[in-house]
């Protein structure tokens, strides 16, 4: 059992670069102007041999209407309660403003436990800003200089402390166990746990729903939604066992990106690193969730996104949003698949479901779609069987000669899962044209039923090797036993 740290603060006060300093990884994105941070973003922080959930929040801003700045600070706050300490953050440079002292008087009010840091710290410069933070009424400040490192020592004595005292509380409250139970099959299909969840990427266009879906998940307000487009900066990931119809449920770990524009649209720095850091939770997705409007479905940008999954080597699946919104509900999911079918045939098969983000429904046959593309992603076929299909194709329309020159197909084994890879041994394989290989890619997903997954097909060169040519048979021949009578 660890706590969890809340760091707060004005914007621009550096809270994301001593998040990422803690988490001892850049992933919060890091900028010069304010208000780059707008969601909550979770890590597993460090300091020395200290364990703890770290929470990068969003700039407290003064604003408590319904406008971006008040929604972001509600959400702040909401982390302020739910944290069993806070990191209250201010610019030592700039100095205590009249905003601090606000937000001082909240943090009073909300949280128990809360540590004052002078940020920026280093130099003489800040040496007067350090007395006017005694002004707040929150204790002696740190001094710290997230970007440097300077001061985490200091840091680290005013949370041992607490660390000790939930780890007391950890032991009280832990059962007596006295039985060890381990997985024993390594090679079985990797099954979801709380320790190693399913990782799901959702992406898609900016104003698709990506937000407001991930909060009907996991039944509450975690991300920040509203009607403005590009909202969502950073990748921020969340944690849910999602329950599907049958009620069993799957640790997940979903991860919301950023909306993503055509290349030419994107201009400004902050937008570019957005992008980059929802294309890295593709990378290290197993399923991604190709998010698009019912209104506007499979623009260009929309194909490009799901193609790059696929290349990605990553199990798709398309959900259509916004479904609640369509009168025609048959004809336009008639026009859904055929518009799939035709522009995206490297997914054939893939699942596409309807959802609505805003009443929920349709999040059972979601659940159920991501749980398929998951276990046919982890497919694996034998030698024996790969072998017997291959004869199969073989036999249905033999390889081409091109140039007179025969091509030979010997076996096919698969090499690895997630997502499946097969090598062929044949003759001549720079020889075998395009159309042969997508035939028998076709082949794998139709017989043995891999619809949708990225398969990878490798033809590797055996030459005119033969395992038994050099070896002697330990049988006599027939002449051999002809002259010995």
């Amino acid at each position: 059992m660890t706590f969890t740290l809340a760091i707060v603060g004005r914007p621009n006060v550096g809270k994301s670069t001593l998040f990422n300093r803690l988490v001892g990884k850049k992933l919060a994105l890091v900028d010069d102007q304010p208000g780059v941070t707008r969601d909550l973003r979770e890590g597993e922080g460090r300091l020395a041999d200290l364990r703890f959930t770290v929470i990068d929040s969003a700039g407290l801003e003064e604003a408590t209407d319904d406008s971006l700045q008040g929604r972001m600070r509600r959400l702040t706050e909401r982390a302020v309660e739910m944290a069993d300490v806070c990191l209250f953050m201010i610019d030592a440079r700039a100095g205590v403003l009249p905003a601090d002292q606000v937000f001082a008087d909240i943090l009073r009010k909300k949280n128990a436990n809360v540590i004052l840091a002078a940020n920026k710290g280093e130099g003489r410069a800040a040496d007067n800003t350090i007395l006017e933070a005694y002004a707040l009424g929150l204790g002696e400040p740190i001094r710290i200089s997230a970007e440097h490192g300077e001061g985490m020592g200091e840091l680290m004595d005013v949370l041992r402390p607490i660390s000790d005292a939930f780890e007391e509380r950890a032991a009280l409250d832990a059962p007596e166990t006295d039985v060890d139970v381990g997985e024993d099959d390594e090679d079985a299909p990797r099954v979801p746990t709380i320790a190693k969840p399913l990782q799901i990427a959702v992406v898609g266009r900016p104003n698709a729903g990506k937000s407001t879906l991930i909060n009907k998940i996991i039944g509450e307000e975690r991300l920040l939604t509203g009607p403005e487009a590009g909202i969502t900066r950073d990748a921020i990931s969340v944690k849910q066992v999602w329950a599907g119809p049958d009620g069993i449920g799957v640790p997940m770990r979903i991860f919301d990106t950023a909306g993503m524009r055509r290349k030419a649209k994107i201009h400004e720095k902050l937008e570019k690193l957005s992008v980059s850091d929802g294309l890295r939770a593709v990378k290290f997705a197993e399923v991604v969730v190709v998010l698009l409007d019912v209104e506007i479905p499979f623009e260009q940008q929309d194909l490009r996104i799901a193609d790059l999954a696929e290349r990605e080597g990553r199990a798709v699946v398309i959900a259509v949003n916004k479904w609640d919104t369509e009168d025609d509900k048959q004809d336009k999911l008639r026009e859904l698949r055929e518009s799939f079918e035709r522009l995206l045939p490297q997914l054939r098969g893939a699942p596409l479901v309807t959802v609505s983000a805003k009443t929920g429904k349709g999040l059972d046959k979601l659940q159920q779609a991501i749980m398929r593309a998951h276990d046919v992603w982890n497919r694996r076929v034998t030698t024996a069987q790969l072998n017997r299909w291959l004869i199969g194709m073989l036999e249905q329309h033999p390889p081409p000669a091109p140039g007179g020159k025969r091509i030979k197909m010997r076996y096919a084994t698969q090499v690895k899962t997630r997502p499946p890879a097969f090598v062929v041994m044949t003759s001549h394989p720079d020889l075998m044209p395009e159309s042969y290989k997508r035939y028998l890619v076709n082949g794998l997903r139709a017989d043995f039923d891999m619809p949708g997954t990225p398969i990878r097909l490798y033809l590797r060169d055996q030459g005119d090797k033969n395992p038994y040519k050099d070896k002697k048979s330990s049988q006599p021949s027939r002449l051999s036993k002809h002259l010995k009578k």
